[in-house]
C-alpha cells in the first residue's frame, strides 16, 4: 500500500504526499520491498531535485524581469512638484 502510494506520488510529483509518506515509513516485510521502496526513494530525490533547479531558474528569470521592468520605468523627479 505505502509503496503504491509512493509510485502514484512520484508520478503526480506530489510533493506534499511524498512529505507524508516519508514521515509514516513503514517496516518492510522482505528483501523485494526494501529495494523497490529504495528504487522509489531514488526516483523521488531526483524528482526533487529536478523540482528544485526548476523552481531556482523561475525565480532567477522572474529577478531578471523585474530587473528589466525597473528599468524600464521613468525615475521620479525628486523636486517638489508644485504644478500638480
Amino acid at each position: 500500500m505505502w509503496l503504491n502510494q509512493l509510485q502514484v506520488a512520484i508520478i503526480e510529483k506530489d510533493t506534499k504526499k511524498l512529505d507524508e509518506l516519508l514521515d509514516t515509513l513503514p517496516e518492510f516485510q522482505n528483501k523485494e520491498e526494501m529495494q523497490k521502496a529504495s528504487y522509489l526513494l531514488r526516483e523521488a530525490l531526483e524528482l526533487l531535485y529536478k523540482l528544485k533547479d526548476e523552481t531556482s531558474a523561475s525565480m532567477i528569470q522572474i529577478k531578471k524581469n523585474i530587473k528589466f521592468l525597473n528599468s524600464t520605468q521613468s525615475k521620479p523627479l525628486n523636486k517638489l512638484d508644485i504644478k500638480s
